[in-house]
């Protein structure tokens, strides 16, 4: 991948954003994308074209041409991925803005026009070398992360379990006595709570994963319907105090594409009454921006692993 490439004029996309509604208070949106299907330099050359100044130079800024492509992907994702739900005044992703938290969390800073009032809109991105994801909500801060399920790790399973987590977690880690078994159950743990990290939005140094523990409860089927999701609910309590945050947390644990899993965190709807509000409704799209969509909910590339998850189609 040649640098200068970068700065080359193509036409615009003929596939523009397909507008779509904000997800409700108790639904969350992914949109995943993989480096591997982007294989044409004037679509990279789009992305490049919509990324601010800073974005611009910090992927300059990578020597390596996977790395600079990764790097524009992602970015790329986020704007045009956010771009999509400003339905009342359709906004160019390219003059989207951004600030972060006092902790280093991205949000969107909003342009205000007139009486045009700011979609209460939450993202967060987590990618690998060979997947990247974005999460939307709305009213809810939200937290994901992707890891790949053939991840290694560079101790022994356990050794780093030790360094990183809580005794419960290493203890449920030990009991399994297949080593690859032990390795997909770490590498799901690891997911989950790095999604609640990023879903508190105050950084790993503010809340260690050592502070809290991720585990899982019995299972609860709403009889009828076959999207909900049969496997366990997931939860996190506080070492210092088991009942602080648990209730108001939500998780979802998929595997994504046959070959990450992928952890959503997003605060629980408190205002319904029903057991409605407990349940996350997801959907799932993979896509290449400015190029295609695909709502894969409800399809093999879209397995429910645990938390209380229904998959929507694209409706």
């Amino acid at each position: 991948m040649n640098i200068r490439c970068f700065h080359r004029h193509f036409p615009p996309s003929s596939h523009p954003l397909r507008p779509l509604p904000l997800p409700s208070t108790v639904e969350a949106h992914l949109w995943y994308a993989i480096p591997d299907e982007v294989k044409n330099f004037s679509l990279l050359n789009e992305y490049f074209d919509i990324l601010s100044p800073c974005e611009k130079e910090n992927v300059l800024s990578l020597r390596k041409d996977q790395l600079r492509k990764r790097a524009i992907l992602a970015r790329a994702l986020v704007r045009t991925t956010i771009a999509r739900y400003q339905n009342s005044s359709q906004v160019d992703p390219k003059s989207l803005k951004f600030k972060k938290n006092i902790h280093g969390k991205p949000e969107v800073e909003w342009q205000h026009a007139g009486d045009w009032s700011q979609p209460l809109l939450h993202f967060n991105i987590s990618h690998t070398s060979s997947l990247i994801a974005c999460g939307v909500a709305v009213n809810s801060p939200i937290g994901i992360d992707v890891e790949e399920k053939q991840r290694m790790t560079k101790n022994n399973v356990l050794s780093f379990a030790r360094r990183f987590f809580c005794l419960r977690e290493v203890e449920y880690l030990a009991d399994i006595s297949d080593p690859e078994d032990q390795r997909q159950e770490f590498i799901k743990l690891w997911t989950l709570k790095e999604a609640y990290v990023k879903a508190l939005g105050r950084g790993f140094s503010a809340a260690p994963f050592k502070t809290f523990t991720i585990h899982f409860k019995s299972n609860f089927h709403l009889p009828g319907d076959s999207n909900y999701s049969e496997v366990p609910e997931i939860v996190v309590e506080t070492i210092d105090d088991s009942m602080n945050l648990t209730s108001h947390w939500q998780f979802a644990l998929l595997e994504l594409a046959g070959t990450h899993y992928a952890s959503i965190c997003m605060e629980k709807n408190d205002t319904l009454e029903d057991k409605e509000g407990s349940w996350i409704n997801l959907r799932v799209w993979r896509t290449i921006p400015l190029l295609e969509d695909e709502c894969v909910s409800q399809t093999s590339s879209v397995i429910t692993v645990g938390g209380l998850v229904k998959q929507l189609n694209s409706g």
